[in-house]
């Protein structure tokens, strides 16, 4: 970026024409760019997600077959995981306001910024490429091993698993650069008077995270390595024709995967702290316990991953001690949810729609974690094991977690990113319809799985229709619910009303020391802190008023 860049003007403004965002080094317009492509990833994801639902709630081919049913809920995982949930609130939310929120003009290296941004581009690309070479085929070829890619199947299977394969690769390298980034920032780029415990929640969310980022994401990449190595040398490390142990794959598998969901949910944790924090105008009870805890999320989450194999022949001992650590992961969780209610008590609540998401998301997500410990409890799993009550615990924490706070971030920042207000009552509707979609579409699903209804398959037993037939209506309620919010905001991109620089009156530095949209180096004078993120006057003598 050029010395000569007038610092007063939107970020938008000060540099025009297409090539000015393919070559950018702003975290702000690399966060716009990641932003559209994850939506536009998550409306392909959506789509698949639908069209399963209307194939099992019908007996017989409704749609498709069941070999491209199989391939429709690989491609579904594969998207969502890979290129939605676990980048989407880092890329977007982190890559836009960490810095701001530090007060930093930029993350520690903007050029491997960039390039992360072209790696995950790439990958997604050869991940649809995948696709399409599949459908021009007739819908022969296409990837039908599930997002888990599990061997030995994966290695015997002659559709297209290579290329999906090496997408998540590059997906991965994409995580390990953020997460490098983000780490660098936080140490060394915080504004005069910033201290560790100064720093708003959202950014020990990411910090958690990007450690996670680091350090458990080059677990899967040679994982993948190995397996694309296996198809096609042979070399026996998995499979068991060549003296290879599948389960070994799963090991290395869940040790990053599962902590692959605190890269989703820890961030969303510390934006439900600033969010609620704004709307409530109080202080967060128990701030510097909140940021520890995400730390022994992101910690406890290593030691966990191995409830997903309690089935596949492991010790006794084994079972135990994970079984204990999955228990454990609860109490820092559970933390958090004490604290956002204490938070809220005798609050001056604000009831606008990113507030309205969070409370959404404290229902579904506390649904999500319990009935987590249905699958944690030994005796427990056994019975549940791979039916539809994983399908409903894995939606409930990665939907319910992820995607709900993405949207409620999305609605909290969309006035600092864009600079101009959406229609609130559209919004509010939005939130009633996702809420009652979501829970429609996956609350009888924990049925299901409970009466013993096995996950991903292309027909069910006549008994489960009308749970099916339910859940089917649930998801044309919550899809409803997405394309009408995406149409708000899109309005409002064109014709929403201008917005102030701190609409919301919060006390964040993105809020109070930034124009709205920034600036390309986001202050025109830098911060001084002296005080903490949530220092709001205490209403409680108030009565709450």
């Amino acid at each position: 970026m050029s010395a000569e860049v007038n610092n007063t003007v939107s970020f938008y403004k000060t540099e025009k024409g297409i090539g000015s965002w393919l070559y950018t080094t702003d975290h702000k317009r690399i966060a716009i760019m990641y932003l559209a492509a994850i939506i536009l990833f998550f409306l392909v994801g959506m789509t698949l997600g639908l069209l399963m639902r209307l194939e099992v709630a019908f007996s017989g081919k409704t749609i498709f077959d069941a070999q491209t049913y199989n391939s429709v809920f690989t491609l579904h995982g594969v998207i969502m995981v890979f290129l939605v949930i676990i980048p989407g609130i880092p890329a977007v939310f982190g890559n836009f306001f960490l810095p701001i929120q530090i007060g930093a003009d930029d993350v520690s290296f903007p050029r491997i910024n960039m390039l992360s941004f072209y790696l995950y581009v790439l990958g997604g690309l050869i991940a649809i490429y995948s696709i399409v070479i599949g459908m021009l085929n007739g819908g022969v070829g296409i990837i039908d091993t599930g997002w888990t890619f599990y061997v030995p199947y994966s290695l015997t299977t002659t559709t297209s698993v290579d290329l999906p394969l090496f997408a998540a690769f590059l997906l991965g390298f994409s995580s390990i650069l953020t997460g490098m980034n983000f780490v660098s920032t936080i140490h060394r780029m915080r504004a005069p008077g910033m201290d560790m415990f100064k720093m708003p929640l959202f950014c020990w969310g990411l910090y958690s995270t990007a450690w996670i980022q680091v350090l458990a994401t080059p677990i899967i990449g040679i994982t993948i390595v190995l397996v694309l190595l296996e198809r096609f040398i042979h070399i026996g490390i998995f499979d068991p024709n060549l003296g290879g142990d599948p389960v070994l794959f799963q090991h290395m598998f869940w040790i990053y995967s599962h902590p692959a969901v605190y890269i989703m949910v820890i961030p969303a944790m510390g934006l439900v702290s600033d969010i609620l924090a704004t709307f409530a105008r109080r202080q967060i009870f128990g701030y510097k316990i909140m940021a520890i805890s995400s730390m022994a999320i992101a910690l406890v989450g290593y030691f966990v991953y191995a409830h997903h194999m309690f089935t596949s022949g492991m010790n006794d001992t084994a079972k135990v001690i994970f079984s204990f650590f999955t228990f454990m992961v609860a109490v820092p969780t559970g933390v958090k949810i004490f604290n956002w209610v204490a938070t809220m008590y005798k609050g001056s609540m604000d009831m606008k729609s990113p507030l309205l998401f969070v409370f959404a998301f404290i229902f579904i997500f506390s649904i999500g974690g319990l009935t987590g410990l249905f699958l944690g409890a030994l005796q427990t799993d056994i019975h549940l094991h791979d039916t539809y009550f994983v399908v409903a615990h894995f939606h409930y924490v990665m939907f319910g977690g992820g995607i709900f706070i993405f949207f409620a971030g999305l609605h909290y920042w969309f006035p600092k990113m864009f600079g101009k207000m959406y229609n609130e009552g559209v919004a509010k509707l939005v939130v009633l319809l996702l809420f009652v979609g979501f829970n429609t579409l996956y609350f009888p699903m924990f049925i299901m799985g409970y009466n013993g209804m096995p996950r991903r398959y292309y027909e069910s037993l006549p008994e489960y229709l009308p749970l099916h037939k339910l859940s089917t209506l649930g998801a044309l309620i919550l899809v409803s619910g997405v394309l009408i919010m995406v149409t708000n905001l899109i309005y409002a991109l064109y014709k929403g009303k201008k917005a102030e620089d701190n609409p919301w009156n919060s006390l964040t530095l993105e809020w109070t020391h930034t124009q709205t949209p920034p600036t390309i180096y986001n202050f025109n004078e830098a911060p001084s802190v002296t005080a903490g993120p949530y220092d709001y006057p205490d209403f409680s003598e108030e009565g709450g008023h």
